[in-house]
């Protein structure tokens, strides 16, 4: 990391956003979830909230073991980070995700008002940033969510082509 990264405030969120090099490190810990998560059989998307410089929460995927629909990489972070915090308003923090948002997670992104979100690959088939819906951007909502996408977004990419290939293999 250089000098100018040091400078950066990590209690702003939006300190966060014009630079790639802060995002990588934050990105290869969700990617660390994403592998944890592949290694337990599950789709690899991992997820990590900071806060203050420091990682409240961490999560992947868990829809098979816990047989339940809702048990995505975000909405375990989401739910862990407002553990963390003893507030469902995630204000003043950053989720870093492996994988655009679906709409589910994009709702509870924008329910615990999360100012700020950076993702790795992109998710045409069910991506609610960019890819499909754009519900961050939506001036009809009582809050929009600040992203960067496609952060890391090749590593992020091809550990969810390989398993899926494993997968058809």
């Amino acid at each position: 990391m250089d000098d100018r990264d040091e400078r950066l405030d990590p209690a702003d969120p939006a300190a966060l956003l014009p630079g790639g090099r802060p995002h990588d490190r934050w990105m290869r810990l969700a990617l660390d979830e994403a592998r944890a998560a592949a290694a337990e059989d599950e789709v690899p998307v991992g997820a990590v909230v900071v806060a203050g410089g420091r990682i409240i929460a961490s999560a992947h995927n868990q829809r098979e073991q816990l047989a339940d629909p809702t048990a995505h990489a975000e909405m375990i972070a989401l739910t862990q980070a407002a553990a963390a915090l003893g507030s469902w308003r995630l204000e003043g923090c950053v989720l870093y995700v492996t994988l655009e948002p679906c709409p589910m997670c994009a709702g509870a992104i924008l329910q615990a008002r999360v100012p700020v979100v950076v993702w790795g690959a992109a998710d045409p088939k069910a991506g609610a940033v960019e890819s499909l819906y754009r519900l961050f951007d939506d001036p009809r909502l009582n809050h929009q969510v600040e992203h960067v996408g496609r952060v890391l977004a090749d590593e992020c990419g091809r550990i969810l082509t390989e398993f899926f290939r494993g997968k058809r293999g």
